[in-house]
């Protein structure tokens, strides 16, 4: 007797989660200094305020690339599925990076 394995190994993600963190904090990081170049600081701010919103809007941002990544399963079953998928991480991803803006920027702009 003789015992067959079938071992099928399913590579759900083509992309690897690092790749899509560091393209959701780079997208996130451009916007912000875009933001931020345009701006003109109060003298009652602190002297580095522009530190907080460009650590916290990238980090916001590479969880909209990792939320965009754990969405791969449904986007991979095609069809209205994956056109849902889709819709779902970009709106996620706006959700994440308008949370991101608001936290970094809370305190200058925010009050």
């Amino acid at each position: 007797m003789s015992q067959e394995t079938n071992v099928s190994t399913q590579h759900i993600h083509s992309v690897s989660l690092a790749k899509r963190m560091i393209v959701g904090a780079s997208i996130a990081a451009i916007v912000i200094v875009v933001f931020l170049v345009n701006a003109g600081g109060k003298p009652e701010w602190p002297r580095f305020w522009m530190v907080r919103p460009l650590i916290i809007v990238p980090l916001a941002g590479g969880l909209g690339g990792a939320f965009y990544h754990f969405m791969d399963r449904l986007r991979l079953m095609g069809g209205w599925k994956k056109l849902t998928a889709n819709i779902l991480s970009l709106i996620g991803f706006l959700i994440l990076l308008w949370l991101g803006m608001v936290f970094g920027l809370d305190g200058t702009w925010w009050d």
